[in-house]
């Protein structure tokens, strides 16, 4: 349980989880996203998705909050695309959103909570602070740890699978739970749970 600040019945939180469309990419690294909005639309049961706004966007309710569970559907380097449109058509401000991805400087399976900031050298994140204008808004840090080999190139490793996917799943329901407390308690109260581990 938690505090919730009371708001307004129609505020709205915006979960998106980052990965790229296609069989291929389903179960590599870079779809740490999707795997965790998989999860969500089950736990929150979810209405069937829409594709729109350059996405699959299912709804769900959590208390008096409609929640919007997005994959954005444009590929990774212009996932930003598919956020700037939601948040403008429902005016939903960015400390509304949290975004959930896939990060190299993490090891593998640990999850990390953040309030803002820069997007490093995630090309989704990228594309996200540059449509939305803004670091302002909440992310979700799945570890996926670096390849041993130095020279492997990163293009490579993002878009192969986990040598321990028992881990991985570990972590995507952990990275479910800290969405369902964004929603329910805010970003302070993530953290405070969720960066302790």
């Amino acid at each position: 349980g938690c505090l919730t600040i009371k708001t307004g019945n129609d505020e709205i939180i915006v979960i998106a989880g980052l990965g790229n469309p296609g069989a291929q990419y389903a179960k590599t690294r870079h779809n740490v996203g999707f795997r965790v909005i998989d999860i969500l639309t089950v736990a929150l049961k979810a209405s069937m998705p829409k594709e729109k706004f350059d996405g699959l966007v299912f709804q769900a309710k959590v208390g008096n909050k409609k929640v919007l569970l997005i994959k954005p559907l444009t590929y990774m380097n212009e996932s930003g695309r598919c956020l700037k449109q939601v948040l403008s058509f429902y005016k939903i401000p960015t400390e509304n959103l949290a975004v959930i991805y896939d990060d190299i400087d993490l090891p593998e399976g640990k999850i990390r909570i953040r309030a803002k900031g820069g997007p490093g050298t995630h090309n989704g994140m990228r594309s996200i602070v540059s449509n939305l204008q803004s670091e302002n808004f909440p992310r979700i840090r799945v570890g996926i740890g670096q390849p041993e080999n130095k020279e492997y190139d990163l293009a490579d490793y993002v878009l192969g699978k986990f040598q321990n996917e028992k881990v991985m799943e570990e972590a995507f329901l952990t990275a479910a739970d800290a969405a369902k407390c964004f929603i329910e308690c805010g970003i302070d109260g993530t953290m405070q749970k969720y960066n302790k581990r």
